[in-house]
């Protein structure tokens, strides 16, 4: 199983997910496509699960992380600083900010929610 807390509604979603997976003794490995912030909830879930297996990831955090994740012996460590255990770099981000970022699904054109299609 491989639950993106982005996309099931969140940290506390997520655990739901892994209980019951854990339940019926499967892995779980989250999906993680959404950058180091995702990234960063992402590992403290893993902290958490005791079926977790694996973490799938597409960045470190080199230009949005004042300390990106380093690998240790090929993992990560989980960050223990408050919140998500992460601070943005505000002017390695500057840049980012306002940026347009097309949506990954269609919205309705009134009102802005997702539709299907």
């Amino acid at each position: 199983m491989n639950p993106d807390p982005l996309h099931v509604g969140g940290i506390f979603e997520t655990r739901f997910i892994a209980a019951m997976t854990e339940m019926h003794y499967a892995g779980v490995a989250p999906h993680c496509p959404l950058g180091p912030i995702a990234l960063a909830a992402c590992l403290q879930l893993d902290a958490m699960m005791p079926d977790f297996v694996s973490q799938e990831h597409v960045t470190l955090g080199q230009g949005y992380l004042k300390e990106p994740f380093v690998p240790v012996d090929g993992y990560l460590p989980i960050p223990d600083k408050p919140g998500l255990g992460i601070e943005l770099d505000d002017e390695a981000i500057a840049d980012k900010l306002g940026a347009i970022v097309r949506p990954q699904v269609p919205l309705h054109p009134e009102d802005g929610t997702v539709i299907d299609c």
